[in-house]
């Protein structure tokens, strides 16, 4: 049998599974998609049974691609999305379904915690501020209006330390997790003073012990191998977050080092030596594990879901990405004066500002615009708020790209002469699970280190240069004074979505009463029933291959 590794994802919408030979090569993938319940008060949400029913899927569906290799899994690592709250009892079952990390319910709450000084207690203690996704803001809306399933709940595992829970048994987590809980980088230890702060002292028991990413966070029990068709005692590593997991897997290690994930959101980062030299104040600061070191990253709410939006907005849901992105190619550079706000989340905007009520717009509309321009414009409003992004954190001129919008020739081009940066793309496009398994060779103690483990787990990839582009810089200069204007507005166009219309208004049902922007029942009515949820961040049959053809 071919010893191999086995690489976890799991993603917001949906789970990879990857089988690498212990050279870095990928012997198979398996993927399932997963539902995001939406509703108008904002919550987003997954049932974590069917999140670790496709985890099984997904494995199950790798191991039968492989079989010709007869693969024998030696390790195993997990990585996957932030933030959020996964409330598990004392026997190991959910109490709720997970509260997600781009949960809006909290956005009245963010504001006040900035209005009260409770958000600078959270910035002073973790070196990042509040969003309504995060553990501390969910806990406290849950103890207010769910307080019998708080009462219930024993442990808060992430996303990922809620997969390797059920693989193992072991309640455990990482400083990457941990840090957007109430941890401090600094003393990867949780902090009493923002505890007690924000009157946390009655949630401190759900916190997981933290352990290194690299070390064994246990073994593969009877059950959770009998389910997967593994054998048992295989190690586990404790792993990382996917945006601390990304950069492992693009070999982004050493000091200054930055990368951009193009996925749900669109996360710009780059490791910083210690805390003192991220606390810049302007993003999130992530521990790697590895002394230390920090990444600082921005990252925005909405990714590529933007693109999902304008397809389907525009009528072309049953278009691929290839044609349409030699539609968007047909518009000019500014897209015909279009400009497009790429903050489309119904929870407001964290990076690169942070602003609960931010909202996405289209501006400069006519009747003579075509679907091409409003197109092009969504790919170039993504490109200028991560080149925005990759500015204020003063990345280096090479910046690798992974995600699901990295398979984007026009986005990743666009992305190169906006910044003026090299963008570097890998050909492997499922880079969190690479890098939860490079993780994973070091804990089942086949790498004596991440660098070593690296190098056994190479990436290669293509290159998009800068072109200069006037019409693009211009365009990104009206782009920035149509938000300055627009921004002031933001709060009462919110307000303005969240009014109850009038029983008699046209065109309203109950339905569609009292629904945010942004709100996708439609979405969560057709993944609930069984259809899988429509993502750039997921495979596609038609992934565009490199096209070189002009931005």
């Amino acid at each position: 049998m071919t010893p191999a590794v086995l690489g976890i994802d799991a993603g917001t919408t949906a789970v990879k599974a990857v089988l690498y030979s212990l050279e870095g090569e990928t012997l198979a993938a398996g993927h399932r998609a997963v539902t995001v319940v939406r509703t108008p008060d904002g919550a987003a949400e997954s049932d974590i049974d069917l999140v670790w029913e496709a985890v099984v899927g997904a494995v199950r569906q790798a191991l039968s691609q492989a079989r010709s290799a007869g693969p024998d899994v030696v390790a195993i690592g997990v990585t996957g999305q932030g933030d959020g709250a996964w409330l598990i009892d004392a026997d190991g079952r959910p109490v709720r379904p997970a509260a997600l990390w781009l949960d809006g319910r909290g956005a009245d709450r963010v504001t006040a915690w900035q209005r009260d000084g409770r958000d600078a207690a959270v910035i002073a203690a973790t070196g990042s501020a509040s969003f309504p996704g995060t553990l501390p803001v969910l806990l406290d809306g849950f103890a207010e209006t769910e307080p019998e399933t708080l009462a219930r709940a024993a442990h808060h595992l992430n996303c990922k330390d809620a997969v390797r829970h059920r693989l193992t048994g072991e309640v455990a987590t990482d400083p990457s997790e941990a840090s957007r809980t109430y941890l401090d980088p600094a003393t990867l230890a949780y902090s009493d003073e923002m505890i007690d702060a924000l009157g946390h002292r009655r949630f401190a028991h759900l916190l997981a012990p933290v352990r290194a990413p690299h070390e064994s966070a246990g073994t593969l029990t009877d059950d959770a191998a009998a389910e997967l068709g593994l054998r048992a005692g295989v190690p586990v590593a404790t792993g990382l977050v996917d945006s601390a997991a990304c950069p492992v897997g693009l070999g982004a290690l050493a000091d200054q080092d930055g990368w951009v994930v193009l996925g749900t959101t669109a996360t710009v980062a780059v490791n910083r030596v210690d805390r003192a030299a991220a606390d810049s104040g302007i993003g999130i600061l992530i521990p790697t594990g590895r002394g230390t070191q920090v990444l600082e990253a921005l990252s925005s709410m909405v990714g590529t879901p933007n693109l999902d939006w304008v397809r389907d907005t525009l009528g072309l849901a049953d278009r691929g990405w290839s044609d349409l992105e030699r539609l968007a190619r047909t518009a000019p550079a500014g897209s015909g004066g279009v400009v497009y706000l790429p903050y489309g989340s119904p929870s407001g905007e964290r990076a690169p500002f942070v602003d609960a009520a931010a909202s996405a717009s289209w501006v400069g509309m006519n009747v003579t615009t075509t679907p091409a321009q409003l197109l092009r414009s969504v790919f170039e409003g993504l490109a200028f708020s991560v080149a925005e992004c990759l500015d204020l954190l003063e990345a280096a001129e090479r910046v690798p790209v992974c995600g699901g919008g990295a398979r984007s020739d026009l986005l990743c081009q666009l992305l190169a002469d906006v910044s003026g940066r090299t963008i570097v793309r890998t050909t492997d496009p499922e880079v969190g699970a690479r890098g939860a398994a490079t993780v994973a060779l070091v804990a089942a103690g086949l790498a004596v280190d991440l660098d070593a483990a690296v190098r056994v787990f190479p990436a290669d990839a293509v290159e998009f240069a800068p072109r200069p582009s006037p019409a693009l810089s211009s365009a990104r200069e009206v782009f920035a004074r149509v938000r300055a204007a627009l921004r002031p507005e933001w709060p009462a166009l919110r307000a303005l979505g969240r009014r109850t219309p009038d029983a008699d208004a046209p065109g309203l049902d109950a339905a569609s009463a009292g629904a945010t922007p942004g709100d996708d029942r439609a979405e969560a009515e057709r993944t609930a029933a069984g259809a899988p949820a429509a993502h750039l961040d997921e495979p596609a049959p038609d992934v565009p291959t490199p096209e070189r053809t002009p931005a």
